[in-house]
């Protein structure tokens, strides 16, 4: 009788031990899918990033992020920022700049970055008009965009 239990009881922990795998497995699956697609998010805006030289020049207003790969943040915000620049990529320049890249040091510099993500919104001018750093709801940021076309 108790060789039958003890049986029981290692037939027992064996199925909690494989569904608590196969749960552990999921949630890696699921959480890595996250990631990789922000992650990828992110590099896109960076690609499909406008220069910033012809940004401040071009009689527009800017959107400027400075923005890592590695950062958790910018890869949260990453999905609303691009729904953002598909409804106002007519309207605003959007920047993206890597701030792991030295070809950005200079704006770096100049927008004093201290951390990220940074969000600087700038006029039609060229004229910084306010500076987000770190987790932004996509409402305040829509805001400040409908701010700079009103602006004009």
């Amino acid at each position: 009788m108790e060789s039958q239990n003890n049986y029981s009881s290692n037939n027992f922990k064996k199925i909690i031990l494989i569904l608590l795998s196969l749960s552990l497995i999921t949630f890696i699956l699921i959480f890595k899918n996250n990631i990789f697609e922000s992650t990828l998010q992110l590099k896109k805006l960076g690609n499909s990033s406008m220069d910033p030289e012809i940004a401040f020049t071009n009689g527009k207003p800017t959107y400027l992020e400075f923005y890592a790969e590695w950062c958790e943040i910018c890869k949260e915000m990453a999905p609303e920022v691009a729904e953002l620049k598909k409804d106002f990529d007519d309207k605003i320049n959007f920047v993206f700049l890597n701030v792991d890249n030295p070809k950005w040091d200079k704006f770096i510099k100049e927008f004093k970055v201290n951390g990220i993500p940074q969000i600087n919104i700038i006029d039609a001018n060229a004229n910084l008009l306010a500076t987000l750093t770190g987790l932004q709801e996509e409402n305040t940021i829509e805001q400040s965009l409908k701010y700079l076309i009103e602006r004009g």
